[in-house]
């Protein structure tokens, strides 16, 4: 039978949730039956709004300020998490950087800046819940990239960082088991209203103009190249973790590419 909130009761913490496909995301389980909390660095103002949307569902929805570099910040968030929700039954690995930057002079600064948030990032979330969804038999999805099966050779840091978060989805698999289950979403190139959020953005631009203009080139370069004949949206993404959200929990150690087929190509 057709379950129309196959989340209800759950509890839901989604890092870099207040914004773009972190909103998607936090909203899509949110409509499933979630109650949700959200993180943010410095998007309180728009934090602040998707927990607003969130309780016009229903549900109880907080927004948390984290910084997932440190450990004291991540652990103190999901300590709220637990004051206010009770119980963790799911953690979205959202939050996470992307920046080019030329090999051959990449400063060891834009390496660990990488490194921090995509990858220590959803280490120390796990690690700190691990043991309240050990108790919920609950899962883990990450967000992993595109990135992180292709090397583009201007964002080096940033496609290793993901392709470490992918190694990790599958380490955390092994050892979290069979409490919990561990996958990861992989979004190829995801349109916004305000924004682009790609493994492959576009180059720094002189002008506001200009910007917009190699932006609106760049997504249809990658639209042809793309064989379902369109990029990707956030809720695209947001589908993909509801899926891994509720799905069978003998389903875990995957990675699952929402690109459209860019990746074939």
């Amino acid at each position: 039978m057709f379950n129309a909130a196959p989340l209800a009761g759950k509890a839901a913490f989604v890092t870099g949730g207040a914004r773009r496909i972190g909103r998607a995301i936090a909203l899509a389980l949110a409509e499933a039956g979630a109650d949700v909390v959200l993180t943010y660095r410095s998007s309180r103002a728009e934090a602040r709004q998707t927990a607003a949307e969130i309780a016009r569902f229903g549900r109880r929805a907080v927004a948390v300020e984290c910084d997932v570099r440190s450990e004291t910040s991540v652990r103190a968030a999901v300590a709220q998490v637990l004051a206010e929700l009770g119980r963790i039954d799911l953690v979205v690995n959202n939050a996470a950087v992307f920046a080019s930057a030329a090999l051959e002079s990449l400063t060891l600064e834009q390496w660990n800046a990488a490194f921090e948030t995509n990858a220590r990032g959803p280490f120390l979330v796990a690690r700190e819940a691990l043991p309240h969804l050990r108790k919920a038999q609950g899962r883990i999805v990450n967000i992993g990239s595109l990135g992180g099966f292709h090397p583009w050779a201007g964002h080096a840091h940033y496609c290793a960082s993901k392709a470490a978060l992918h190694m990790l989805t599958q380490t955390m698999a092994k050892a979290f088991a069979p409490e919990v289950s561990v996958n990861c979403v992989a979004p190829g190139w995801i349109e916004m209203n305000d924004a682009i959020e790609s493994a492959e953005a576009p180059l720094p631009h002189p002008s506001e103009n200009e910007a917009e203009r190699r932006v609106n080139f760049e997504a249809a370069r990658f639209a042809a190249k793309t064989p379902m004949g369109r990029n990707g949206s956030a809720g695209d993404v947001a589908q993909a973790v509801l899926f891994f959200a509720t799905s069978p929990h003998f389903i875990t150690g995957q990675t699952l590419a929402v690109d459209g087929g860019l990746g074939l190509s």
